[in-house]
């Protein structure tokens, strides 16, 4: 399952997969404020970077306190094929009404500007805010998707390909269905 389009031209590639094993230079980590590993993609990434992940992150978190809502920071790949790794914390769904779509918006905003700073061409993302946080996937992907289009259209630095690995075939076809109607094709 897999859908690669042209943005800009740049590559946008969806597909079906385990972050955690995609050779790009950064993989996106959905985080929790306080940068441990907790469930889910968080964990897995932790799990599969090894302590170097992990250690760096607690590091960044004495340094800095607990990661706001949006915002970015990158530690190393540590044992994954991926060089970087970049945290981000997306938002909790509470209806709607508390910002979240925004919220959303700024933590793939977020991962794009400290790519385009890093001078990284490829990145992957998984469905941010999708899992245990409750956010519905079909609003989630349409804003994923529009925010990096539109990052991609506007400067992207040297990014040269962003994609979203997916881990159920649920959520993969959420964003292509959402990719179809923000392209015009349905």
């Amino acid at each position: 399952m897999k859908v690669e389009v042209e943005v800009a031209g740049r590559k946008l590639v969806l597909k079906r997969g385990d972050i955690t094993e995609e050779a790009v230079d950064a993989i996106v980590n959905s985080a929790n404020p306080e940068l441990t590993p907790g469930g889910g993609v968080s964990g897995a990434i932790h799990r599969a970077g090894g302590p170097e992940v992990t250690e760096e992150a607690a590091r960044i978190r004495r340094e800095r306190g607990r990661l706001k809502t949006g915002e970015a920071v990158i530690t190393a790949g540590g044992k994954l094929p991926a060089k970087w790794v970049i945290h981000t914390v997306g938002p909790v769904w509470h209806g709607g009404t508390k910002g979240e779509p925004e919220l959303l918006a700024k933590a793939y905003r977020s991962c794009l500007e400290l790519a385009k700073e890093r001078g990284i061409k490829t990145i992957a993302f998984p469905s941010i805010s999708t899992g245990v946080y409750g956010y519905p996937i079909d609003q989630a992907a349409e804003i994923a998707l529009r925010t990096v289009k539109a990052f991609l259209e506007g400067d992207p630095g040297s990014l040269q390909e962003v994609r979203f690995v997916l881990f159920s075939a649920g959520d993969f076809e959420a964003y292509r269905a959402a990719w179809e109607r923000i392209a015009g094709k349905g």
